[in-house]
């Protein structure tokens, strides 16, 4: 969640590559922030086949717009992408559960993974919708069964992620979602956790991506999609 300040870019991203687009006639003095669409892209192998993805869906800047951003919090020079303001806002909320629902109802995903805490804000209503179970990925001695336990780093430190062991089976197909992702620790520790059981991992979803971070690096070859990027 942290970053720093920089304009914030409305994206779509699928694995690495992005191609530009000109951005959106949005005023500066209308906003405090300056929003750009953007083609979303899919690497396989040696081919780049590019996905036009809402390029232009005004439910992004919505989203987008709803975001604030905190200086110094929790500490000195950290930015703060603060999600609970788009929260407040039912429309930006409902289109940002929207998108990852329409992205995801047709792939067979069986497994919707959320990282603690605000994974599990977004995670639940997209389960419903797509009809998977949901799996919290939880912090340490949270619950209350026998658990397996993945260690990762963070901006700040280290911490621990643990799953109810039998959550997830040998074979099925998993959404790992969070709010944020920034330096990729928390989804790289989410990633391990489910293929030790033996899951497949569709893909990674963030409301926000901290673009300058690099966090997507930290995932090898499992893609990302993400709708707002800032640098």
């Amino acid at each position: 969640m942290y970053a720093r300040t920089g304009f914030i870019t409305a994206v779509y991203k699928i694995n690495r590559s992005l191609t530009r687009l000109k951005p959106t006639s949005i005023s500066p003095s209308t906003r405090p922030l300056i929003w750009k669409h953007l083609y979303s892209t899919a690497a396989s192998n040696s081919d780049v086949n590019r996905v036009h993805v809402a390029v232009n869906d005004d439910r992004v800047s919505r989203i987008s717009s709803s975001i604030r951003v905190i200086q110094d919090f929790p500490k000195p020079g950290i930015m703060f992408h603060d999600i609970t303001t788009m929260l407040l806002d039912p429309v930006a909320f409902k289109h940002t559960i929207d998108l990852f629902v329409e992205r995801y109802k047709e792939k067979n995903i069986s497994v919707v993974a959320g990282i603690e805490a605000r994974g599990f804000i977004f995670g639940p209503p997209i389960a419903l919708a797509i009809g998977a179970k949901f799996v919290p990925m939880r912090k340490p001695n949270k619950l209350p069964g026998a658990v397996i336990s993945e260690e990762y780093s963070l901006e700040y430190g280290t911490d621990i992620m643990e799953m109810h062991v039998g959550a997830v089976q040998a074979g099925e197909r998993a959404l790992i979602i969070d709010d944020l992702i920034a330096t990729g620790g928390t989804l790289a520790a989410a990633i391990k956790l489910l293929e030790r059981v033996g899951a497949n991992i569709v893909e990674c979803a963030c409301a926000v991506e901290l673009r300058d971070l690099k966090g997507q690096d930290r995932l090898g070859d499992k893609p990302l999609f993400v709708l707002v990027s800032s640098t």
